[in-house]
């Protein structure tokens, strides 16, 4: 056996070690593979897969990056590592640049076809999202999809990001057809329960929720609910753990309850509608250069939301106490960076 065919041998192997869960085979393969052509793009991004899916992030990154530089053609490789700057690594810009990159289709890089093309839009899509450019992350999957035609994942993103920007029907009809189209789809069976809530269809929600924890318990939950005179009291209770020297500041601000931001935070002040709390009113650092009433400055939980992100009674009682903490933060003129030098980000 030359070395080309043992390669593509040891890839088959390695393949097969893969989709039977014996990861430590599979490298082994692979290894084997590269032995026989220490060059092999396959290999390396083979390699990173199996790395990635025991999140050894660095180390599937290089494995990537070596296959690009093996085979710039590679298109799988290029897609695997820009998902992975996004992902797992919070490099949206740099997620970005490469995205741009590919869609240049210049001589160092594949020429997309129109699956790929859509799913480079895509990709670039989710970058901007986690940039909070929300109006261009909607026009890049929308420009996925007219590439593409219908793709579930594409049509449940969309889904997502109307409903971030308070276009609940629109948002509904998108994920509505995206779990049409892949009834399978946890993330789209979730969010579409996000938009039944916000629409007063709490049954249909609650039972899209359901639907989406038996699809993937590991990343959709189900909330972990409590009466509304118990949250009261742990809000309290947050509220009087606080340092000595900043619970005198704190008692001139109310903090209020509520199941969800109002229409006119989501719409007009571009707030999330899945966010946890919020300081509205003037940080008592801008006090003195506004004629604005003090007795409109306050701190408002979200109890729906705050539900939704913990498991336990336990995890929900710190979250509260790490909300009441950040949002009095933000009273006192604390900044984002500030607040997560403290911990309390």
């Amino acid at each position: 056996m030359n070395d080309k065919d043992r390669y593509w041998d040891c890839l088959d192997q390695a393949m097969e070690a893969s989709h039977g869960g014996r990861t430590d085979e599979a490298l082994a393969w692979l290894d084997e593979a590269l032995k026989a052509h220490p060059g092999g793009a396959e290999a390396h991004n083979g390699r990173g897969e199996i790395l990635w899916d025991d999140a050894k992030i660095e180390e599937a990154l290089y494995q990537f990056e070596l296959a690009t530089m093996a085979d710039p053609k590679f298109v799988t490789a290029h897609l695997n590592r820009a998902e992975l700057l996004i992902e797992e690594m919070g490099e949206f810009e740099q997620a970005i640049h490469h995205c741009d990159l590919l869609l240049s289709g210049g001589n160092e890089t594949p020429r997309p076809d129109k699956g790929t093309e859509g799913e480079i839009y895509y990709l670039k899509s989710k970058s901007l999202f986690y940039l909070d450019d929300l109006q261009g992350a909607l026009f890049l999957v929308r420009r996925a999809l007219q590439t593409t035609g219908d793709v579930a994942v594409y049509r449940a993103f969309e889904g997502q990001i109307e409903f971030e920007l308070g276009q609940l029907p629109e948002a509904r009809r998108h994920l509505d057809h995206a779990v049409a189209l892949d009834p399978e789809s946890a993330h789209a069976v979730y969010h579409l329960g996000l938009v039944l809530e916000r629409l007063d269809r709490e049954d249909d929600a609650w039972r899209a929720f359901q639907q989406a924890f038996a699809l993937d318990a590991d990343h959709f939950p189900l909330p972990t609910a409590v009466s509304a005179e118990d949250f009261d009291q742990i809000a309290a209770d947050a509220l009087g753990d606080l340092p000595r020297s900043i619970r005198e500041y704190a008692l001139n601000v109310p903090c209020l309850i509520e199941d969800f931001p109002a229409d006119d935070l989501v719409l007009g002040q571009n707030v999330s509608p899945q966010i946890l709390g919020i300081f509205i009113g003037v940080p008592r650092t801008e006090a003195a250069l506004t004629s604005q009433a003090r007795d409109m400055d306050r701190v408002v939980l979200f109890k729906k939301n705050l539900e939704k992100v913990c498991r336990t009674r336990a995890e929900l009682i710190e979250q509260i106490q790490i909300t009441v903490k950040h949002e009095i933060g933000h009273y006192l003129g604390l900044d984002e960076d500030d607040l997560e030098r403290l911990g309390l980000a």
